[in-house]
């Protein structure tokens, strides 16, 4: 990422790192459904999952983002 510290990020940068977690969710999810797995790796996987969810939210929000239907994206934290 290129901006100083206390600068914003561009719209650019946000764009990239949206791009960034949604590929990261596809290979966890991928993985997830790929092979049986131990407790502890079903577990990391499913929190890694959820963790990106979240991310995407926030970026897909900050962005001023719709969703498939065209509904505004609400507050991450609603």
């Amino acid at each position: 990422m290129g901006s100083p510290i206390g600068e914003p990020r561009t719209v650019e940068e946000l764009r990239d790192m949206l791009h960034e977690a949604e590929e990261r969710k596809a290979l966890w999810e991928r993985h997830f459904k790929s092979a049986k797995m131990d407790r502890k790796s079903n577990a990391e996987a499913i929190r890694n999952i959820t963790a990106l969810r979240g991310v995407i939210k926030t970026l897909r929000w900050t962005l001023n983002m719709a969703d498939k239907n065209g509904i505004p994206i609400p507050h991450p934290l609603d």
